[in-house]
């Protein structure tokens, strides 16, 4: 399977509710934490799988097939609160762990 394409920028809004998707989040609870309606959480799970070109069928979860490209895209942190190291990790010169292939998204 191809990695799905990014082709416009994702909003903050968009950013707030992948991140919390990928940490396994319910829409429900995503609309609670967020103060948004349920129906605004579809709308924009549904806009954010557009935005990385992904289309699904019957055989497909669109929230599995969209939280893995976005973790693609920008990384790892959702496991970090499962303490799971980025397996890009490396030691930098100054002693402490980074990671180069990711892009920290501070939301």
């Amino acid at each position: 399977m191809r990695t799905p394409l990014l082709i416009r920028d994702l909003t903050p809004f968009e950013h707030r509710v992948l991140s919390l998707m990928c940490e396994g989040y319910t829409n429900a609870s995503i609309a609670e934490i967020t103060h948004h309606t349920e129906k605004i959480i579809e709308n924009t799970i549904s806009r954010s799988a557009k935005a990385f070109t992904l289309e699904v069928g019957s055989d497909r979860n669109l929230r599995v097939l969209l939280a893995l490209a976005y973790r693609t895209h920008f990384g790892d942190s959702a496991f970090e609160k499962f303490g799971i190291e980025c397996q890009y990790a490396e030691i930098g010169p100054n002693g402490q762990k980074m990671c180069h292939r990711h892009v920290d998204q501070s939301i």
